[in-house]
């Protein structure tokens, strides 16, 4: 039985697009919402941006953008694809020629911003690229570019003129038998972007892939995209993410991750519940969290770990968490597994006892996942 199942008021319902292909990861339908960045090296320095791209598949990203400003970029995006153990989008502006040579070079999704790509015309020659070479297209509506003649119209950026926009290139797509494309309506602003989605969400069934653009810093952009694309998501909206931050793409997947993993939307490493620690703390929390995150980063696996500073919610956190430690007296804490009481724990030698018992939990899962995969159950087969 499952959580979900037995809490209702946690569910979501996600909004019912129909599924499209970036390479070889479903976006929309019943596919898992994905997780995505971009690099911000030097794409003609093809070692670093392909490094880079490695660096945030290891994090956990789906998919990762890599920007094609140039011809010696778009020259360099095909060893960088050849290289790239995930899909590449190849990011594209004002020029259109650079689309075509991205197809050409084995892109798996061309972005493209209708605001200034160019008239129909170019588009539909993006178009027979995208046909000619297996690409999916995502259109990329931004509010701080969208088309002049809309801004007429409007006055300003608003979701109405956002939503005109994506709706605009989606009948030109369509109008060319084009339907393997996702849309994105993105802003800085939390409001004018969530309402833009609202409205792009309820126009069209193409899927959605969700932003806050130029979010900010890592702490405050991570802020800003939490709310923003949290609240999205806890509407059903949303079937891949990219969380802009002035920060290492390594942090965008990470902050994605956590978004999504916040929701019940996708699990992935060790979640760490712990408290912000007070004066009846039995242990420095905040300094074993920070060195239990660097030390279980290579976990993968999905589990569950409480660090409470003393009993008073400590007890009660563990119960919820496959492995737990609760701060005591005299230098020393509880250790707790699958919720019950284990053994005590000095906390000199707490950090290395932990990961240790979180390792042998993760083997634990792999080794029980695989033997539902090679044994499935009678009602599973």
């Amino acid at each position: 039985m499952s959580l979900n199942h037995i809490r209702p008021w946690r569910n979501i319902y996600r909004r019912k697009s129909r599924q499209i292909h970036v390479g070889n990861v479903a976006i929309g339908g019943d596919a898992p919402i994905s997780v995505q960045t971009m690099t911000n090296t030097d794409t003609t320095d093809v070692h670093a941006t392909v490094a880079q791209v490695q660096a945030a598949t290891e994090a956990g990203a789906d998919i990762v953008r890599v920007s094609t400003p140039d011809q010696d970029s778009t020259h360099a995006l095909k060893q960088i694809v050849a290289e790239s153990p995930v899909p590449i989008v190849a990011d594209i502006h004002f020029h259109y020629k650079r689309a075509i040579e991205a197809a050409e070079a084995g892109a798996a999704c061309l972005r493209i911003n209708p605001g200034n790509i160019g008239d129909e015309a170019r588009v539909k020659e993006v178009i027979k690229a995208a046909k000619d070479h297996g690409c999916s297209i995502r259109i990329g509506v931004n509010a701080g570019s969208l088309e002049k003649h809309l801004l007429e119209k409007y006055g300003e950026p608003c979701p109405d003129a956002m939503v005109e926009s994506g709706l605009d290139h989606i009948k030109i797509l369509q109008d060319n038998d084009f339907h393997e494309f996702k849309i994105s309506v993105k802003a800085s602003d939390v409001f004018l972007a969530a309402a833009a989605y609202q409205g792009i969400a309820e126009a069209t069934d193409a899927p959605i892939h969700l932003g806050i653009t130029e979010a900010g810093g890592l702490v405050s952009g991570t802020i800003k995209s939490a709310i923003g694309l949290g609240n999205l998501l806890w509407m059903g909206i949303g079937d891949t993410i990219r969380v802009s931050l002035s920060a290492d793409p390594i942090e965008e997947v990470k902050v994605g991750y956590e978004i999504l993993k916040s929701l019940g939307l996708r699990h992935r490493g060790v979640n760490i519940i712990s408290c912000p620690s007070c004066a009846r703390q039995g242990f420095d929390v905040i300094k074993t969290v920070a060195e239990l995150e660097k030390r279980l980063e290579h976990i993968k696996t999905p589990m569950s770990l409480s660090i409470i500073g003393c009993v008073v919610n400590g007890p009660g956190e563990a119960l919820m968490t496959d492995v737990g430690f609760t701060g005591g007296g005299a230098g020393s804490g509880m250790v707790y597994l699958a919720g019950k009481q284990s053994h005590k724990m000095t906390n000199d030698q707490m950090i290395e006892h932990i990961v240790e018992l979180v390792e042998k939990k993760a083997s634990e899962i792999q080794r029980q996942s695989a033997s539902d995969i090679d044994f499935p159950c009678p009602e599973r087969a």
